[in-house]
């Protein structure tokens, strides 16, 4: 029997997702200066594992953690935290919005990375709109190649990593459930984040001044009382969010949920704009709607063709 699909509830879903998102990402960029990077990714990671597990015990679902594609997990579990550690890195020193709509580049990368690991084709339009699309990334970016700050490519970097990851999981989704998936994730940056703690975990690195670089290298637990409620609340946001993703893909049509999922930038720049007063340039907008347009399109084109590349898994 044909499961009856619900736009509207899906839509309504994935907007509520981009929302609690976008909240997370303000708080990341409200207590970096308070909390070291890799506590915060592990103090968030063990929240959202815990919810999860308790989840799956809830529900009576089994806790399967074997893999059919062990090299596959691996390599998308390191490309999923790095590229997340980008991006929180990137939130130290840019705007919300600048960073999510840099970030959304990333189904730029996953076309290319499709028709090279996939062997999905892709035509002179989509190329076209690829092209296009990183055109904006360039005018968001704005940049002055006699002194180029390359940090600046932090959250494009993020989308490579995430673009990577998410053709990985079109690949190991044939046999790994979503679960699985998920907590390959989480146990995955709990461990990098424990091997982060015994390099950088006491401030045996941290010789910066530079405020994003005392983010990664700062010492763990240096203001516990103020942080860790926000890392705590970090990890339930992330959970909820999640859960208005997958809910949304799994009741609603991909291809009609995924484009709501650009409501995310709104969502930073009413968010940046709220918390932080930040209000994006001319220029950032205008990269903002030729990078949306762009992906837009190329969503439309995978509906038209029947090639699902990317609207069949979500952004975030």
């Amino acid at each position: 029997m044909t499961k009856v699909q619900n736009n509207p509830k899906g839509i309504l879903f994935i907007l509520l997702g981009m929302a609690v998102f976008s909240i997370q990402d303000a708080l990341i960029k409200f207590i970096y200066e308070d909390a070291a990077l890799y506590e915060l990714y592990f103090g968030r990671t063990i929240v959202a594992l815990t919810l999860l597990v308790g989840y799956l015990k809830f529900s009576k679902q089994k806790i399967i953690l074997k893999t059919y594609y062990p090299f596959l997990t691996i390599l998308r579990v390191i490309c999923f935290f790095f590229g997340f550690s980008f991006f929180y890195i990137s939130l130290t020193y840019m705007s919300l919005a600048m960073a999510n709509a840099l970030f959304f580049s990333s189904p730029f990368f996953v076309s290319i990375l499709a028709t090279i690991f996939l062997k999905e084709k892709v035509g002179i339009r989509r190329w076209t709109a690829i092209f296009i699309g990183f055109i904006g990334v360039f005018i968001i970016l704005n940049p002055d190649f006699n002194n180029f700050d390359y940090m600046k490519l932090a959250p494009v970097a993020c989308a490579l990593c995430y673009a990577i990851s998410m053709t990985i999981t079109k690949i190991t989704s044939y046999k790994d459930n979503v679960y699985t998936q998920m907590l390959h994730l989480y146990f995955g940056a709990i461990l990098i984040s424990i091997i982060f703690y015994f390099f950088t975990g006491k401030g045996q690195l941290n010789t910066f001044n530079d405020p994003t670089f005392q983010f990664i290298f700062r010492e763990w637990l240096t203001n516990p009382s103020y942080a860790w409620p926000f890392i705590i609340i970090m990890g339930f946001t992330g959970v909820f969010a999640f859960y208005f993703v997958f809910n949304a893909y799994s009741i609603a049509s991909p291809s009609v949920v995924s484009l709501y999922e650009y409501s995310l930038i709104i969502w930073s720049i009413l968010t940046g704009y709220i918390v932080f007063n930040n209000i994006p340039t001319i220029r950032t907008l205008v990269g903002v709607i030729i990078i949306i347009s762009a992906g837009i399109y190329i969503y439309l084109r995978e509906k038209a063709k029947d090639q699902m590349i990317i609207t069949d898994t979500p952004n975030r």
